[in-house]
């Protein structure tokens, strides 16, 4: 547990690595209900991941790529189940602007076998990578 009362656990795992773990003042990151914003003592929730940057705020200001996964906010601990996540030092901005382009032509083009919801999640997690690249 945090030793200032300001600051609150987080700790972020993925399959492979425990991808950050320390005391922190905010977190904030995408949801499937939109985006929040997550201090000490917010109210107990479990949430639903979507695409996008998470940004820890302590000592400085870190920002990721988090692409899917669940969180459990307590009052006093955040603890993120990433599928992915990736500091910028790890993404490769090209791969991501291509795979971005190659997203939004499946989307716009409109082909009866076009997985929507999957272009959508890959545009999705190309412009998280490429927000947090830049």
């Amino acid at each position: 547990m945090a030793e200032d009362n300001k600051n609150f656990e987080l700790k972020i795992i993925t399959p492979d690595r425990t991808f950050f773990e320390g005391d922190v003042g905010m977190v904030e990151f995408n949801t499937t209900e939109g985006q929040i914003g997550v201090y000490r003592n917010h109210i107990p929730m479990t949430v639903i991941i979507k695409p996008g940057v998470l940004t820890i705020t302590g000592e400085q200001v870190r920002k990721a790529a988090l692409h899917s996964g669940f969180a459990q906010i307590l009052q006093d601990k955040v603890t993120i189940l990433a599928e992915v996540i990736e500091w910028p030092d790890e993404i490769d901005l090209e791969r991501a602007e291509a795979a971005k382009d190659r997203a939004e032509k499946l989307i716009s083009e409109h082909a009866s076998n076009t997985d929507i919801v999957r272009a959508e999640a890959a545009l999705g997690r190309a412009m998280a990578r490429i927000n947090v690249s830049k």
